[in-house]
């Protein structure tokens, strides 16, 4: 059912369940484990082993490397070029983009604007030139200017037609990509089995890229294609930010199928988001009982950087059921509506709200165009917050905090 649920091919999970039962039925149950346990066990370590190893990018050879990104129409092909620009040059790499997708009208444009805002040189010749003759052209100016991987941003099609086909059959012969990266939506099911198994008949893959895993689909998609196409996942996109972009890990994706949650990309993007020290002081305020309000306010921008509420709550285990309960649009107005009362209060009355009277209280209503009910709320469960720390450091407060999750 977790397979199906996540839109795993209906072939594939079967041909899975019994790989399974072979292992399952006689198999040693380990003493620290249960029965259950050691199932578990086994169909996690099955579903990473079907899912395969983590494969790096080929950047091996000649400078240019040329990397070739295909894939459906509405997949994130353009968004997913950038991104994967951004994260070549972190390590070093110069790259250049190649609007290459004449079929689409914003697609040139699209792709100009990501590059701008990222200070990466986007190649484009507008839509009336050949997409093979863009590619050779932009692959001569790579050599001319010394970039070290050119990406090219290829035109998708809502169904797969022989016209598009040809055309990366040619840009292929033409440039000699390194890899050709088939980028899919998460999201589509088994649409996305039967175009991946299409685009590898036709301009053989070197890899995958599974993008919008943030969203409501758990990945199912990546272990289909994978089984059918035998092709490697390379990288997973998890978020629309430009730094959204993270390597494939096959024991996370696997947990994320299973609903498991994924607290390791979790604790990662806690890591390169959040100021460590500042969180350390803040965890010691805490405990001590000086947590105020313009911690609060620190560690409430800090943790929006993060991304929404629902991609946290999804890489949580057991959280995941709590997504479809909350409203994304409503917490992040709830969010401004905090971060206006706390801005139009004075230092002294975010260290101490206590000197907050009904005059200061009218006052900060009127700045940040709130209620004095509204402040008196926020006071409130700021009051119930600090209550809870102090009882999670006598160890009481856990129960309390693991009552309210179940």
């Amino acid at each position: 059912m977790a397979l199906l649920e996540a839109d795993v091919n209906f072939q594939v999970a079967k041909n899975f369940i019994a790989k399974i039962r072979e292992r399952a039925l006689g198999a040693e149950v380990l003493q620290s484990l249960t029965p259950a346990q050691t199932v578990i066990k086994i169909v996690h370590e099955e579903l990473i082993a079907l899912l395969g190893e983590p494969a790096p990018l080929n950047l091996d050879g000649p400078i240019p490397r040329v990397i070739m990104l295909v894939g459906l129409q509405g997949t994130g092909k353009t968004t997913m070029a950038a991104k994967l620009a951004l994260h070549l040059r972190k390590r070093g790499q110069r790259p250049l983009l190649v609007a290459a997708d004449t079929r689409r009208p914003a697609a040139i444009t699209q792709l100009q604007t990501l590059g701008k805002q990222l200070d990466i040189p986007v190649f484009a010749e507008g839509d009336k030139v050949a997409p093979p003759d863009i590619c050779a052209h932009a692959l001569a100016l790579a050599k001319d200017k010394a970039h070290s991987v050119v990406i090219f941003d290829t035109a998708g099609r809502l169904h797969i037609d022989d016209d598009l086909m040809q055309e990366l059959e040619e840009i292929k012969a033409r440039t000699k990509p390194h890899e050709v990266l088939l980028t899919v939506d998460a999201m589509t099911g088994q649409d996305a089995v039967r175009a991946a198994d299409e685009f590898n008949k036709r301009t053989p893959l070197t890899g995958l890229i599974l993008t919008k895993v943030d969203g409501d689909a758990r990945g199912g998609a990546a272990l289909s294609i994978r089984a059918v196409t035998h092709v490697p996942i390379k990288f997973m996109g998890v978020g629309e930010k430009p730094d959204a972009l993270e390597p494939f890990y096959p024991d996370r994706l696997a947990s994320r199928i299973l609903g498991m949650g994924d607290v390791l990309s979790l604790i990662e993007k806690a890591q390169q988001t959040l100021d460590v020290e500042q969180a350390q002081q803040i965890s010691e305020k805490m405990l001590e009982g000086s947590f105020n309000l313009d911690d609060f306010m620190n560690q409430m921008k800090q943790v929006k950087k993060m991304g929404s509420i629902t991609s946290l709550l999804g890489m949580i285990p057991g959280m995941n059921r709590f997504k479809n309960e909350i409203d994304e649009d409503e917490v992040n107005q709830q969010l401004k509506i905090t971060e206006a009362i706390i801005s139009s209060m004075t230092m002294v009355e975010r260290r101490n709200p206590k000197v907050l009277n009904a005059s200061r209280k009218r006052r900060v209503a009127q700045g940040s165009g709130t209620s004095v009910q509204e402040i008196n709320q926020l006071l409130h469960q700021f009051r119930e917050m600090q209550k809870m720390m102090q009882q999670l450091k006598t160890g009481r407060g856990m129960n309390n905090l693991m009552n309210m999750l179940r």
